[in-house]
């Protein structure tokens, strides 16, 4: 994909944190289920960011992000990696995130594989996640990860109405 770079972010720094910030904000105000509702404030956004950094700095997740030309994040995603003894192989992807004017251009795919090869570098074979979102079921399920199946009701849409949740994973093992 031309026109955007994707890389591991190994601490969050100023610039970064508030590119951060816009991103969530944008895809909150867009309708994106992903655990915030209206109004989305920068506070909001903040407090989460703030706590990612903290995870990053425990070494218990990976922040992979992607820029455009000009270096603006338009797009992140995390891989954060299971907490019990029994699960070493395994990982959730959480936080797709891409704004809504990088949007059906290759950026979700990207993140996606990166995210894949972050796993795959931390000895993560077994992925899993889950969407609200139509055109994210197809990304995954292009991408070769298999449907589980619906959870109803299980979240709120930003503005109110309760979603399904659809989950996914894929083994990269096989």
């Amino acid at each position: 994909m031309s026109g955007v770079v994707i890389r591991q972010l190994p601490e969050i720094d100023t610039r970064a944190f508030n590119e951060l910030c816009d991103l969530l904000i944008d895809c909150v105000e867009g309708g994106a289920s992903v655990n915030f509702m209206w109004p989305m404030t920068r506070a909001k956004a903040a407090r989460f960011w703030g706590s990612v950094a903290e995870h990053l700095a425990r070494g218990d997740r990976v922040l992979i992000v992607a820029e455009d030309l000009k270096g603006h994040i338009v797009g992140t995603v995390q891989v954060v990696w299971a907490e019990p003894e029994n699960q070493p192989h395994r990982a959730d992807v959480a936080k797709m995130l891409v704004h809504r004017r990088a949007r059906r251009i290759g950026v979700g795919a990207a993140l996606l594989g990166a995210a894949e090869q972050a796993a795959l570098a931390a000895g993560r074979t077994l992925l899993v996640l889950d969407t609200a979102s139509g055109d994210a079921e197809r990304l995954y399920e292009r991408g070769g990860w298999r449907r589980v199946g619906i959870i109803p009701r299980y979240a709120l849409l930003p503005d109110g109405p309760s979603c399904d949740t659809v989950v996914f994973y894929k083994d990269l093992a096989t």
